[in-house]
């Protein structure tokens, strides 16, 4: 009984310490001034493969340049109705108005077939990626996997609580005391 309980103790353990790293994992980007973004398509594959997760900074628009990988919604009449990750192919600058862009998947042969305007004075920019993690958040997306994560690591909490009460319930038990004996003179 002493080592499955041992057992059950590190196997909590390394349980706690893995949800704390993954938490952490999962909150430093934000502190950081990272948004992070999972790559859904192969429009990029070779560079960020379907599942990887992109790590972009708002950047000044001003400072963009042909070549930079950026996170944005395209237009409207585009008919996409996400954010893509994409790479500037074009940026025209009419003598008046507005910066226009172009974008492109590396892996598509062509242009995107939209040009638009970047509208608020930063834009998400890519800094780097990191392959195939985001696989974890797509399948959190899925309602029962998020059931399954939580609810499999709750019961498993509430059954070691029970034992745990049982156990102290069975050591607070008054042991049989023996019965007085009467003796007459």
């Amino acid at each position: 009984m002493k080592r499955s309980s041992k057992a059950v103790r590190i196997a909590a353990n390394l349980g706690g310490a893995a949800v704390f790293l993954g938490s952490l994992a999962f909150l430093l980007p934000s502190l950081l001034g990272y948004d992070r973004y999972v790559i859904t398509s192969g429009s990029m594959t070779g560079t960020f493969d379907v599942g990887s997760i992109v790590f972009d900074k708002p950047v000044a628009v001003a400072d963009l340049e042909v070549g930079d990988v950026i996170t944005y919604l395209p237009p409207e009449s585009s008919g996409v109705p996400h954010l893509v990750t994409h790479r500037i192919a074009k940026i025209h600058r009419p003598a008046r108005g507005p910066m226009l862009y172009r974008t492109k998947g590396d892996a598509n042969p062509q242009v995107d077939p939209w040009e638009f305007q970047l509208e608020r004075p930063v834009q998400a920019k890519v800094q780097f990626g990191v392959p195939y993690a985001g696989y974890v958040f797509l399948a959190l997306a899925d309602r029962h996997i998020r059931m399954l994560v939580v609810g499999i690591p709750a019961a498993l909490i509430a059954l070691m609580s029970l034992a745990e009460v049982i156990k102290a319930l069975g050591a607070e038990r008054p042991s049989a005391r023996p019965r007085p004996t009467f003796t007459t003179n």
